[in-house]
């Protein structure tokens, strides 16, 4: 947006990190997590979430600050430190996990209302995919009307779905009980989750998922009325959601045992309230994850169309994603966002896909651009670059880097064999875009080394269809 009527201030900023973050997952947390771990390995994992995703947050501050020309976010760093193949990567997995999160939050928006009118069902039932359908293009249209129009709206949903939570932190606080929270700390009771390691290893996942959105700011930074104020906006965000989030996981473990936990539906926030309040605990907290799923569907529906324009711009992507409309939004990039959204929601009237199975997938679509961030800001550290004079902050910033790094590797890791794959299945269709936008620029599509990187990607693609195919991995 080039007119100054159209920059998005701090508190818009904020307000986008927020409510890309605060959408389904939080009110599903109890149940996500407590069905891979026990209260100590939540614990451990929780700490070595919050140094991570700290650093990482720290990361887009420090790029955002040092590097005020890469305007895009994500997948800009990756492009800048690492070629033009690992930045268009980054940007369709960016992609991908933006609109599959999207899927799973209109399947889970109508799930929660199944539980008050039957005939939604699971979220996805008929009736249920055609609301979901329409609520899609409610917000695909409203979004055509102006990006800060939509940011506006985002910013009172953000506030509005705040109010449920902290009401659910209030109670819980009051309803928590320490011998619960202490009872099997370990799982040890609980064979099927595996030792510590092994119960921190699958948390982890669901604890990025809750995250997602950290980088928000970043990626609207080109719209930003100040430069600083997107480095402000992504720690003000991380500490906020960072502190909703454990207060929640943590205080549900004192009021239900981890097995009650793990066996409960989603939202799983409803049935720890419904413990406490009985059925008005279940309709408060529906009502909220109503407003956070809406809010978080307009988050992301933003997020998807501008990382898609934003790398059309400087041909990462292919030139017709550039296109504004007279709103001065990327309408043929939200045109392609909303259609595949409707395309995977039409998928899940035949699919067995569970939503923790859409938002593992989603979760690991994005790892990839994360690691990339991390990896260029450690590039910039260790070569020096911007750091001229100023050794302190270069050491202290390598720190920072290099453990947000190490984190994201973790991540990988901890992903599984399985998700990495079904990642490499994901990407390998985006070489189609890539192709066609080097044809634009004129230039030869893959270097030496990009020619091999796909061929890893092509191979862990075939991998995957050959494990659907024998029934190896599931949907």
């Amino acid at each position: 947006m080039s007119q100054p009527s159209g920059r998005l201030r701090l508190s818009a900023l904020v307000a986008l990190v927020i409510g890309s973050m605060l959408g389904s997952g939080i009110f599903s947390l109890p149940q996500n997590i407590s069905v891979s771990a026990g209260a100590g390995a939540i614990l451990i994992g929780w700490c070595i979430t919050a140094i991570g995703m700290l650093m990482l947050a720290f990361v887009f501050q420090t790029l955002a600050n040092r590097k005020p020309d890469l305007d895009g976010g994500v997948y800009v760093y990756a492009k800048a430190g690492f070629g033009d193949y690992m930045g268009f990567s980054s940007a369709w997995g960016y992609w991908i996990s933006a609109w599959l999160g999207n899927v799973s939050y209109l399947v889970l928006l109508f799930g929660t209302l199944g539980h008050f009118f039957p005939i939604f069902g699971d979220g996805n039932t008929p009736l249920a995919i055609f609301c979901a359908s329409v609520l899609l293009w409610i917000v695909h249209f409203l979004i055509l009307r102006g990006v800060k129009e939509a940011a506006f709206i985002n910013l009172i949903a953000t506030v509005a779905k705040i109010v449920p939570l902290l009401l659910f932190i209030c109670l819980s606080l009051f309803a928590f009980k320490l011998d619960i929270f202490k009872a099997d700390i370990w799982g040890i009771k609980n064979p099927s989750l595996g030792g510590i390691v092994n119960q921190v290893r699958n948390m982890m996942l669901v604890t990025v998922w809750v995250f997602i959105g950290i980088e928000g700011a970043s990626i609207f930074s080109a719209r930003a009325e100040k430069r600083s104020d997107v480095g402000k906006a992504t720690i003000i965000g991380f500490g906020m959601v960072l502190l909703l989030l454990v207060l929640i996981n943590v205080l549900s473990l004192g009021i239900m045992t981890q097995p009650e936990l793990a066996g409960l539906k989603n939202p799983s926030m409803a049935g720890v309230l419904e413990h406490v309040l009985g059925y008005w605990g279940t309709l408060l907290i529906s009502i909220g994850l109503v407003i956070a799923l809406f809010g978080s569907l307009l988050s992301w529906s933003l997020l998807s169309a501008e990382i898609m324009f934003t790398a059309a711009k400087d041909h990462t992507m292919p030139a017709f994603l550039c296109k504004k409309n007279i709103n001065y939004v990327p309408s043929n990039a939200l045109w392609l966002s909303s259609l595949m959204v409707q395309i995977f929601l039409l998928i899940t009237l035949f699919s067995a896909s569970t939503y923790l199975s859409l938002i593992y997938l989603a979760t690991s679509m994005i790892l990839v651009p994360y690691f990339w961030s991390a990896a260029y800001a450690l590039l910039l550290t260790v070569r020096g670059e911007t750091y001229a004079g100023a050794q302190v902050q270069q050491r202290k910033d390598l720190l920072i880097s290099a453990t947000a790094l190490i984190y994201a590797s973790w991540l990988l890791y901890a992903g599984g064999l399985k998700y990495l794959l079904l990642s490499c299945l994901l990407y390998l269709p985006g070489v189609f875009l890539f192709t066609k936008a080097r044809y634009e620029s004129d230039k030869a599509i893959f270097t030496y080394w990009e020619k091999w990187i796909f061929m890893a990607v092509m191979t862990g693609a075939l991998l995957a269809v050959y494990s659907l195919y024998q029934g190896i991995f599931t949907l």
